[in-house]
């Protein structure tokens, strides 16, 4: 299999990659050599995609100062604060 560069993958590849990479080294089949690496690409994947989502985290910032939205607002997960 032709792996591509890392810095060549968008989001969604590399994001199913690192799945492909934790279901393989959680069956626990691979020698050692070959878990060690999959386990480093698995980590400069995750570095990879962290760096996108902090462009893409950028990018939105960038456009709400555009419209006069200094700020992101904190994302609500807790549904007991909403309720009155």
């Amino acid at each position: 299999m032709v792996r591509k560069k890392i810095e060549n993958l968008s989001f969604e590849e590399s994001l199913v990659e690192l799945e492909v990479i934790v279901q393989n080294l959680e069956q626990g089949d691979l020698n050692l050599e070959d878990s060690m690496a999959l386990f480093e690409r698995g980590l400069h994947l995750s570095q990879h995609n962290q760096e996108k989502l902090k462009g893409a985290e950028q990018q939105i910032n960038i456009l709400l100062e555009k419209n006069g939205q200094a700020t992101l607002e904190k994302f609500n997960t807790n549904e007991t604060d909403s309720i009155d």
